[in-house]
């Protein structure tokens, strides 16, 4: 097994906070605020890297540099060992330097997780108790709040 799984230290890390819409530039997002989602997690990106067929791995005792109470990150494999891609899909541009390279397939593949998690099962199950509740909140306040004399 340890022939099939290359090393994961040297996969790209993906920190949550790097396509959190709830954080600025500066506290470490990297994407733009319209294309970020709200509060992603590790399990989220971890199974949307899952449907896009690329290998990753969860990594829970790691913190994010900035701010380490951020706990969490995944790991991800973009190229094989013979340097194609797992997912054509992540890459539409011609190889250029090997740093610029990898440094746009990782902002491609932010791109296009961002765009998943919204609609990741656990994040839809999340919602609809909340949709529900909020039906109930008008017929509280179609009473007056006068006082009866």
């Amino acid at each position: 097994m340890d022939r099939e799984t290359p090393n994961i230290k040297k996969w790209i890390v993906f920190y949550p906070i790097y396509i959190n819409s709830k954080k600025t530039v500066a506290e470490g997002r990297r994407i733009s605020l319209s294309n970020a989602c709200e509060n992603p997690t590790c399990v989220e990106i971890s199974d949307c890297c899952g449907h896009l067929k690329l290998p990753c791995a969860i990594e829970i005792d790691k913190a994010y540099p900035r701010d380490f109470m951020q706990r969490g990150r995944v790991r991800v494999l973009l190229k094989k060992e013979d340097g194609s891609l797992y997912n054509p899909a992540i890459s539409s541009m011609e190889d250029g330097p090997l740093g610029t390279l990898c440094h746009l397939l990782g902002k491609q593949l932010m791109l296009h997780v961002a765009e998943l998690v919204p609609r990741h099962p656990g994040r839809l199950k999340k919602q609809e108790p909340a949709s529900t509740t909020s039906t109930a909140g008008p017929s509280k306040s179609s009473k007056s709040g006068r006082k009866k004399r």
